[in-house]
């Protein structure tokens, strides 16, 4: 009888579905994680409360986080380059954390039961982390057109000086 490696690969099935170790422990890993389950804690919050006609923003975000998690984990951002992922990925942190600051702040002030109070301050703390993951990523984002401004001015340098027209 044969023992199994200890490097063996995990036989498929449900852990497929699971995202790399690597990808968990990630920074970007973390975040998207952290506004996931903040947007879910959201969104049930509002589903118990008074306040359920904000219970949509928080649904969509969680989406979104969740669909930007898988994505990044099984690196489909590698593999489809139509879309420049940190770019998206920005305005959607930006675009979160200013809704919601403002749900957060109408659940907080206008309605009284605990959950909408609750939902608030998840709310808050929601708008943090989506503060910092847009922040990291405009710093990415400001790395990057450094990164492509610099090569700019000496491509179109190399390029006419290769070229032979005379406008004269």
């Amino acid at each position: 009888m044969e023992e199994p490696e200890a490097n063996a690969e995990p036989p498929p099935g449900l852990r497929s579905l699971l995202p790399p170790r690597e990808f968990l422990c990630s920074r970007k890993g973390q975040l998207l994680l952290a506004e996931a389950v903040l947007s879910f804690i959201i969104f049930i919050c509002y589903i118990a409360s008074s306040a359920s006609a904000f219970m949509m923003a928080p649904l969509l975000e969680f989406l979104l986080a969740l669909f930007l998690f898988f994505a990044y984990a099984s690196k489909l951002n590698e593999k489809f380059k139509g879309l420049y992922w940190p770019l998206t990925d920005f305005l959607r942190c930006v675009t979160a954390a200013v809704i919601y600051f403002a749900i957060s702040i109408a659940a907080v002030s206008k309605y009284s039961d605990g959950a909408s109070k609750a939902a608030g301050v998840f709310g808050f703390i929601a708008t943090i982390v989506y503060a910092v993951d847009f922040y990291i990523t405009f710093n990415d984002l400001v790395t990057f057109l450094k990164q492509g401004s610099s090569e700019s001015p000496e491509r179109r340098k190399s390029e006419d000086e290769d070229s032979n027209s005379d406008s004269d």
